[in-house]
């Protein structure tokens, strides 16, 4: 009688593992694991981690996936540590980040993390995230290596045949139309001559940013690797973020994602002006309404500051509140060009008063004033077209054509005068 051993299947290796102060902080991770790898994975706390590398289950893991929040920025020596550790045994590091500063993560992906994903967990990003790992393909901007303490030599170097003007717009109010009024400035300013100067738009509204939807164009995945490491952007990296608009304006739309308005700094935006001033003749930028630290960067880089406003007391009261906070920081608030929309009639002499009026009692001189283009002006919105296109003979789009014009002229004739 033959005797049959009880044959114990080999326990499932562990492939990956998360690493955190405590994984329950991040159930979405935890789910969005067990889709992807069954029971191939564990958990390790911060304090078992580096132990755990030394231990022979861990000769089968793959990558590990660090989880930190905003509690975690007290001990980044001990989470930098695990991801030296890790690169040092041959393991590829996945960083998640709930509510980090961007220094903290900055100092984080220096170390050698291999990919990032935001916390909540975008829809499928952490299997994109493996996928990448998995066939070697380092994430844009996510590469810094073992090196990260070595010299580098700048990544970008301007043709120098370019100084842009730049010109920001900022809304006084929601619903001002200030998206619109920087879409359709910026393609009558890439359309208003012969010889049209190189024009780009940039959509600085990183959580409601509307260019995308205005021009009827994708929202990249590289926009988002390109603010989230412009320390070390390139211009092949900011181009190909770009995308054309009816082969005459290139955009920088806002990222596919909600992010942070502070997950850049002021030295990220100079470095991203100065990318586009050199490439480009004309640099529109769309402002998120909320004034953030960088806001004086772009403040104090822009040639004019355009400011749209409506008649009504919460613009009169945004506009005081504005240049307040302006003054108090000794900040060029006579940069701000105000722009009234939706203006009055020629006719409605009661209107045009009360134009007067505000503008008498807030000391600001109202240079433009936009009349209001109706409800076609949302349906060439809704179809991701300018007005040129939708509608050429708006009232509203010959303004902003005028204006254009303007601006084009006075910087031409300024260049002129520089050469002679």
């Amino acid at each position: 009688m033959t005797t049959m051993a009880n044959l114990q299947p080999d326990p499932t290796p562990i492939l990956a593992c998360t690493i955190s102060r405590d994984v329950q902080n991040f159930d979405l991770l935890i789910e969005d694991m067990e889709i992807e790898l069954g029971e191939s994975w564990g958990d390790l706390s911060f304090d078992d981690a580096l132990a755990f590398f030394d231990q022979p289950d861990a000769a089968h893991l793959e990558f590990v996936v660090i989880a930190v929040d905003s509690e975690d920025e007290t001990d980044l020596g001990r989470v930098g540590e695990i991801i030296k550790t890790a690169k040092a045994n041959g393991i590829k590091v996945m960083l998640i980040a709930n509510e980090v500063t961007p220094s903290a993560l900055h100092q984080l992906l220096r170390l050698g993390a291999d990919d990032f994903v935001p916390y909540p967990l975008p829809d499928g990003a952490l299997h994109d995230s493996i996928e990448r790992i998995r066939r070697g393909v380092p994430a844009p901007g996510m590469s810094y290596g073992d090196d990260s303490d070595a010299p580098r030599a700048p990544g970008f170097k301007g043709k120098g045949d370019r100084n842009g003007v730049i010109l920001p717009v900022h809304g006084l109010a929601g619903g001002v139309g200030a998206s619109t009024f920087a879409v359709n400035l910026a393609w009558e300013l890439a359309t208003v001559d012969r010889n049209a100067p190189k024009v780009c738009l940039i959509d600085l509204d990183f959580q409601y940013g509307a260019i995308s939807t205005y021009l009827d164009l994708t929202r990249k995945e590289t926009v988002y690797e390109v603010l989230t490491d412009l320390g070390r952007a390139d211009l092949d990296t900011f181009m190909l973020a770009m995308q054309p608009y009816n082969e005459k304006l290139q955009v920088f739309t806002a990222p596919t994602d909600m992010l942070p308005l502070d997950i850049v700094t002021g030295e990220d935006i100079g470095r991203l002006l100065d990318m586009a001033t050199a490439n480009f003749d004309f640099v529109v930028i769309d402002m998120p309404s909320t004034v953030v630290s960088w806001t004086e960067t772009v403040l104090t880089r822009a040639h004019v500051y355009f400011a749209l406003m409506e008649l009504d007391l919460r613009s009169a009261q945004n506009i005081l509140r504005l240049v307040r906070a302006l003054k108090s920081e000794g900040l060029p608030h006579e940069k701000l060009r105000y722009i009234l929309n939706r203006a009055p009639k020629f006719t409605d002499l009661t209107a045009k008063s009360r134009v007067k009026r505000m503008a008498e009692s807030l000391d600001i001189d109202l240079e433009v004033q936009l009349p209001d283009g109706t409800a076609i002006v949302t349906q060439a919105n809704d179809h991701g077209q300018t007005l040129a296109d939708h509608a050429n003979k708006n009232p509203l789009r010959k303004e902003i054509q005028k204006l254009a014009k303007s601006l084009f002229d006075l910087n031409k004739a300024t260049e002129t005068g520089r050469r002679t």
